[in-house]
């Protein structure tokens, strides 16, 4: 357990209410982290936080917070600083896909809106939490992404775009950072069921297709992600920087 063990550590994970990011909180604080559970609805944090306390006694507070509001992402990183005195792992989940469609048919406010929620809010909270992180000569930030960063999509242009910018932030956060021992790296999830993904596995037929090439043939489950945030949040990835670890049942591979 020592490797994985995350004892002492505090994560601020955004998005963490549901899908992947809950997961990943749940399985965090199972290793011993104190975690900030983070979205937009402040009832939806009160319980995940409340579910994780009843398992693991003072190991959760809930933080509501608008990751497009640099004045919200500030908010959240002092909170936590004064509720736990630092942050060890940042998890930067949470991300929007307000379009479905063409890329010539996107409107320009749903564009703006995913690059700004899905990259520079990772580039803002990433450099609100670095300081302290570069004083201490420890911490570890982690962004996920999407395989869809790795290709093209007929409906998904904006999305993959974004998810594809975060690889190269996580990139440019080790190779700055990488010298106070301080690590960046994505997760590449493939199609996972849940909500945010629901246009995706919820017509039978989209799904086939986005799942018969693959070795495993089958949609993908949030928790099966979250032993990667654990992994690189831990001294078990203290070695890996800059780098995405791609989970998708193999969809990219065949």
């Amino acid at each position: 357990m020592s490797l994985f063990d995350l004892t002492g550590k505090i994560a601020i994970v955004t998005g963490s209410t549901k899908g992947i990011g809950e997961a990943i909180v749940h399985r965090l604080a199972e290793h011993g982290a104190k975690v900030v559970v983070s979205s937009r609805k402040a009832d939806q944090c009160d319980k995940v936080a409340g579910e994780i306390n009843a398992k693991f006694k003072n190991a959760a507070i809930a933080v509501p917070c608008n990751i497009a509001d640099k004045g919200d992402l500030q908010r959240l990183v002092d909170t936590t600083n004064a509720k736990w005195g630092k942050v060890d792992v940042l998890v930067c989940n949470a991300a929007v896909n307000p379009y479905f469609g063409s890329s010539r048919d996107i409107p320009d406010d749903a564009f703006d809106k995913i690059m700004s929620s899905n990259v520079k809010s990772n580039h803002w909270l990433s450099n609100m939490v670095l300081p302290q992180m570069i004083e201490r000569k420890d911490g570890a930030i982690i962004i996920v992404s999407s395989i869809g960063g790795l290709k093209g999509s007929p409906v998904l242009g904006a999305y993959c775009l974004s998810k594809a910018a975060d690889f190269q932030l996580a990139r440019n956060l080790a190779v700055e950072n990488g010298p106070h021992n301080v690590r960046a790296n994505c997760i590449a999830p493939g199609l996972i069921k849940t909500k945010f993904a629901q246009a995706l596995w919820d017509n039978p037929e989209i799904l086939e297709r986005s799942t018969s090439g693959a070795p495993l043939k089958r949609i993908g489950m949030p928790d099966e992600i979250a032993g990667a945030a654990v992994f690189l949040a831990s001294s078990a990835g203290a070695f890996m920087t800059g780098q995405s670890l791609v989970i998708d049942g193999g969809a990219t591979i065949s």
